[in-house]
């Protein structure tokens, strides 16, 4: 075996001394057994969520270290939980590897998992480890949310405002700095540190989550009960989160839901960096389409919608409303644009070519 700890491979100590070192990323009272038992409160509904990452698709190790390839796949998990309504439970952890990946590596990125995690209260309860011809992480998330407070991408009714609770487009504008240097030659280094963070960082919202329960009234929830569209949710809003995109987000609540909707080119929040970096259309297309910015979108009443703006603060906005139809058109009012009809096409899809 290799004596230099740093440049030990998997190989080196096979799945089970793998498996030891990794154990330490678990509470000791949780690991032991072919399944982790979680204990939820009486009246809780757990729910599970699935997230997959590839290298090569997902991350790479030219703008992605060990540890913030671990921290985006916890909080690509969270985010989910969040756009559920759900507080996070824990996670396990499936690794496909091969087997010249060194351990040091693998310990990187089980310690940017944790990073993310803890700032939730949330732990590593399990997983497996395999071998792979590509390095592969899959990681499926457990979260707990009372039954009435579910949020559904099918619960949407036209008249609802969409609201996004953060500016979107950074993640990719992060990205592009990293994949190219000499871009954002007008941009200062708090600026660009700052869309790099977006994309290596990413920050699950589940902060809007008590801000949503608090801002909820009884009357809010009986008005939901009555609402003809929505008979399986209780609760008046219906939401997604915007890992693939904005433009997807929009989309699939309105597929969901049975409804269109109509954005205002104006609304959409945009990163400040991007006015004196990025043309108009540009900004827009990473905003609508660039992905990953793992803000919440959700769709609410009028009222809700203002209320859960002013308590959020910067970056929060009403980006539009939802129509009857089943169109999605982004629209500016100051005509300066024609309406566009949004589709899934334009942004990233797996598989297509």
């Amino acid at each position: 075996m290799n004596s230099d700890l740093s440049s030990q491979q998997v190989k080196d100590i096979g799945e089970q001394g793998l498996l030891e070192r990794l154990q330490r990323f678990c509470p000791p009272e949780i690991i032991g057994d072919d399944a982790a038992v979680l204990e939820t409160a009486p009246d809780q509904s757990l729910v599970v969520t699935t997230d997959m990452l590839i290298d090569g698709v997902h991350f790479s190790n030219l703008t992605t270290s060990p540890e913030d390839a671990g921290w985006r796949a916890a909080a690509a998990n969270l985010s989910d939980l969040a756009a559920m309504g759900a507080s996070p439970l824990g996670i396990t952890v499936g690794l496909g590897l091969p087997s010249e990946v060194r351990v040091s590596w693998v310990e990187r990125l089980y310690q940017g998992m944790t990073e993310c995690l803890q700032k939730y209260n949330t732990s590593i309860v399990g997983g497996d480890v395999v071998r792979s011809p590509v390095t592969t992480l899959a990681i499926t998330a457990f979260g707990q949310v009372n039954p009435n407070q579910i949020i559904r991408r099918s619960a949407a009714v036209v008249g609802d405002a969409i609201v996004v609770t953060g500016v979107h487009g950074a993640s990719r504008a992060g990205l592009e700095l990293l994949l190219h240097p000499q871009l954002g030659q007008n941009l200062n280094d708090v600026e660009k540190m700052a869309l790099i963070l977006a994309h290596q960082r990413p920050q699950p919202r589940l902060d809007v989550l008590p801000i949503l329960r608090k801002i909820l009234t009884p009357n809010s929830i009986t008005d939901a009960i009555n609402r003809a569209s929505t008979p399986n949710s209780r609760l008046p809003i219906a939401g997604m989160d915007s890992s693939d995109g904005l433009a997807d987000a929009i989309i699939q609540i309105c597929r969901a839901s049975g409804v269109g909707a109509v954005l205002e080119h104006r609304q959409i929040s945009l990163p400040a960096a991007f006015d004196h970096w990025l043309t108009q259309e540009q900004a827009l297309a990473y905003a609508l389409y660039g992905g990953e910015d793992f803000e919440l979108v959700l769709c609410l009443t009028q009222e809700l919608a203002s209320t859960l703006v002013q308590h959020l603060g910067q970056g929060a906005a009403i980006v539009g409303n939802i129509t009857s139809g089943s169109t999605v058109i982004l629209h500016d009012e100051q005509k300066k644009f024609p309406d566009q009809v949004l589709s899934l096409s334009q942004g990233f899809q797996h598989f297509n070519s």
